[in-house]
């Protein structure tokens, strides 16, 4: 089965945008030490997931209907992206699928079908339904040295509760931490 992994910046205090979906440099370090590291796990990706709402900041930031992120692709040409939002009419095409069915059926599948890494790239709700359903093998955070109070959390409105074991963690000079996580579910 494929491993889907989680990885995503986030602020100190657990946010991966502001209550506005920004997630740009007025918020999160995208220049420093850590930057080739982040590069370098996109290549070990094949397939890249994401809630419409996470696309919807890349079409305000440039993105055109039906791209993947300019980031991703200039990382790795061959990732597929699957964007899931039953609400966006946009046509799919050979690398972005836009999901409109059953999202959880849809990730069971693609986990017991790819041969590949699952990089779920984005979308606090769509990380809280995949958590629901126990479908995240892997947390990675890009951890950076900010507070902003409120926004959109990691795992969106969820309670779940679920046991971490840390694998690895990683400290850049400038200040970014990159824990990285086993997940256990009770």
């Amino acid at each position: 089965m494929a491993e889907l992994i989680y990885h995503v910046a986030i602020t100190a205090d657990g946010y991966i945008a502001d209550p506005n979906d920004i997630a740009d440099d007025s918020i999160f370090l995208y220049e420093g030490d850590h930057g080739p590291d982040f590069l370098a796990d996109i290549k070990g990706y094949g397939i890249a997931l994401m809630g419409g709402k996470t696309y919807e900041v890349g079409l305000k930031d440039g993105v055109k209907p039906g791209e993947p992120w300019p980031l991703a692709k200039f990382a790795n040409p061959d990732l597929k992206h699957y964007v899931f939002s039953s609400k966006m009419e946009m046509e799919s095409n050979e690398e972005v699928k836009f999901v409109k069915e059953n999202t959880i059926e849809f990730v069971k599948h693609l986990k017991k079908t790819a041969n590949e890494r699952i990089w779920l790239c984005g979308g606090g709700e769509l990380a809280h339904s995949l958590l629901y359903h126990e479908l995240i093998d892997t947390l990675i955070l890009k951890v950076n040295p900010v507070m902003i109070g409120e926004g959109i959390s990691l795992f969106g409105s969820s309670k779940k509760q679920i046991q971490l074991e840390l694998i690895d963690l990683k400290k850049y000079n400038n200040g970014v931490l990159l824990p990285k996580y086993r997940i256990i579910y009770k």
